[in-house]
């Protein structure tokens, strides 16, 4: 491979095709030079304030709607309990996690440069197999979701003019097909885009849009409240009698799943972390000091927008905060809301995919590493920008994943009942366990020291949390299923 260093220079583009053989104990196959950092890739030149940045638009999303009818169904003093209780497990985890960004010294050992990875060099074997199929699900149920989200939105504003315009005598009853179908073409589009850190401006107008309808709930939940003179809720959540017994308790561990769905974003931290420029001081401070920066910032919004929200409403507090018709005026400002979800949702939409477009991409490379229809990039020259480089294989994949996703949100959407199961399903797993365990062998730690200890017990913790808020949300979508017909949507 010794070619590969003259041919470096001339070759600019091809940085990311280039296999460099880095296993040699921890010795850099060249030293870091003015264009590329130790590992032979052009210089990273992240800080503290682009990773919280990245941090903020992967945590704030689409869950953060849903807080306030989380809020309810616990009530006054364990919501917020539970919505603090996770923010610290969130941010603890995310130390353990980027602790695992270098395997060995923290400031010149081999890096991984995603999640899997890291689970491989740590732990290997069956459990990267398990691993990647947690990830990948999740990010598919993520495409789901947000494709449901961002259609309820654009029917909010549809909806929201049609109330104003009829002065509210008009049901106006629409399905939610043609937006989602809208929000596919869009989202196939924009996932021809190569490269997650091409689109660093994408990932600004993300926060600042999220900041944009977050603020927007509360202001709104804060005027209603100041509005009626009163707080509203009661300390123990949604009463018996407004919903059966059962449903009180399916409803308590569906909220963990809304909560816990609002705080991950476990998967990217890696991803993020490797857009840090290098020691010192190492990629792990930079990100623990991101991390906390990030967590805080969300978890003040969080209880601000929970709790608001369900002072605002009390115990009848809508699913979706800003789609629920709680608030019917000013009109023009939930539009503007709806308007930062759905652009927002664009965004964050390609934040998560670009990881497994990037994974199934890799695996055909792999596979077929003769073919054609995979390997060939054409070069298409765009003026005033880089040539874009056109790719069958890229083209057809993620355009095809885009309609199926599409289509699945068509037949089930559910928006609570999806975050719930999505949310339960990636917090123990990607959140804490894959991150305690590698966390454990990174550092050495000895079986059955208090260290030890104390990380298991937070990890069976966590697994009992998932566990009910999993069997919540299925309960809830087993509700819902009863009345549904696919397809057939209108709001």
């Amino acid at each position: 491979m010794g070619e590969n260093t003259a041919s470096k220079n001339q070759n600019h583009h091809a940085h990311h095709h280039q296999v460099f053989d880095v296993s040699v104990d921890k010795v850099p196959l060249q030293a870091a030079s003015k264009w590329y950092d130790d590992d032979g890739r052009l210089k990273r030149t992240g800080t503290i304030w682009t990773a919280s940045a990245h941090i903020i638009t992967a945590v704030i999303g689409s869950g953060v709607l849903s807080l306030a009818w989380a809020t309810a169904q616990l009530g006054w003093i364990a919501g917020p309990t539970v919505l603090f209780l996770f923010s610290f497990v969130t941010y603890y985890t995310s130390t353990l996690l980027s602790a695992c960004y270098r395997t060995g010294d923290p400031n010149t050992g081999k890096r991984n440069y995603t999640y899997m990875e890291a689970v491989q060099s740590n732990l290997g074997g069956v459990k990267v197999k398990i691993c990647g199929m947690i990830q990948y699900f999740n990010l598919v149920g993520v495409a789901i979701g947000y494709t449901i989200a961002a259609s309820i939105s654009m029917m909010a504003i549809k909806r929201s003019n049609c109330f104003h315009e009829s002065g509210g005598k008009d049901p106006c009853k629409i399905s939610s097909n043609p937006y989602m179908i809208m929000f596919g073409v869009v989202e196939i589009v924009f996932s021809q885009i190569p490269d997650f850190d091409q689109i660093s401006w994408l990932s600004m107008v993300a926060a600042v849009m999220s900041f944009t309808y977050s603020t927007i709930g509360l202001g709104l939940g804060i005027s209603k409240v100041a509005e009626t003179g009163k707080f509203r809720g009661s300390l123990t959540g949604i009463s018996i009698g407004t919903v059966t017994q059962a449903q009180k308790i399916w409803r308590s561990f569906q909220a963990l799943g809304a909560i816990a769905f609002a705080y991950s974003y476990s998967l990217i931290l890696i991803e993020i972390q490797d857009t840090i420029k290098s020691p010192p001081p190492s990629e792990a401070k930079t990100m623990e000091k991101a991390t906390l920066i990030s967590v805080s910032v969300t978890t003040i919004f969080y209880m601000l927008c929970g709790c608001f929200g369900y002072a605002a409403f009390g115990d009848m507090a809508p699913g979706n905060l800003l789609t629920g018709f709680g608030f019917y005026n000013p009109y023009w400002l939930l539009d503007i809301a709806n308007a930062a979800i759905v652009i927002h949702l664009i965004g964050a939409y390609q934040v998560y995919c670009q990881p497994l477009y990037a994974f199934v991409e890799k695996t055909a490379a792999d596979w077929f590493p003769q073919s054609p229809l995979i390997a060939k990039e054409i070069e298409i020259p765009i003026p005033g920008f880089k040539p874009y480089k056109l790719n069958i294989f890229r083209l057809v994949w993620r355009t095809l994943f885009v309609i199926i996703t599409t289509i699945v949100s068509m037949l089930m959407p559910f928006f609570n009942d999806i975050v719930g199961i999505l949310g339960a399903f990636g917090f123990w797993p990607l959140t804490v366990y894959f991150p305690v365990e590698m966390y454990i062998v990174q550092k050495q730690i000895p079986k059955w020291s208090t260290r030890w200890l104390c990380l298991q017990i937070l990890s069976v913790a966590c697994l009992i949390i998932s566990i009910a808020a999993a069997a919540g949300s299925f309960a809830g979508v087993v509700s819902d299923l009863k009345v549904y017909k696919p397809f057939k949507t209108s709001y």
